[in-house]
């Protein structure tokens, strides 16, 4: 081919079942952030409200990675101890 077919999403519509499109390419948006970028982009976001925001997703990240790790010690099989610190 000399071009690419598809170079943004593409949702296919089966049985002409529109909804169920939309409802898949809406999942697809809001996996990628993309409604939140356009949601933030619509008006002028301030300088400080900017810093506030990404201070927040930053602490964000950093406690879903750290939860994600402690979730993942105690979820894990095989372990010596079973139960760590309850004797």
């Amino acid at each position: 081919m000399r071009h690419a077919k598809f170079i943004a999403r593409t949702v296919l519509v089966q049985n002409n079942n529109v909804e169920e499109a939309c409802r898949v390419l809406n999942r697809i948006l809001g996996k990628e952030e993309i409604f939140d970028q356009y949601r933030r982009t619509r008006y002028y976001e301030k300088p400080f409200q900017t810093r506030r925001r990404i201070n927040f997703e930053r602490c964000k990240s950093i406690y879903n990675e750290d939860m994600n790790r402690k979730i993942q010690f105690v979820l894990r099989k095989n372990r010596i101890e079973p139960f760590p610190g309850c004797n």
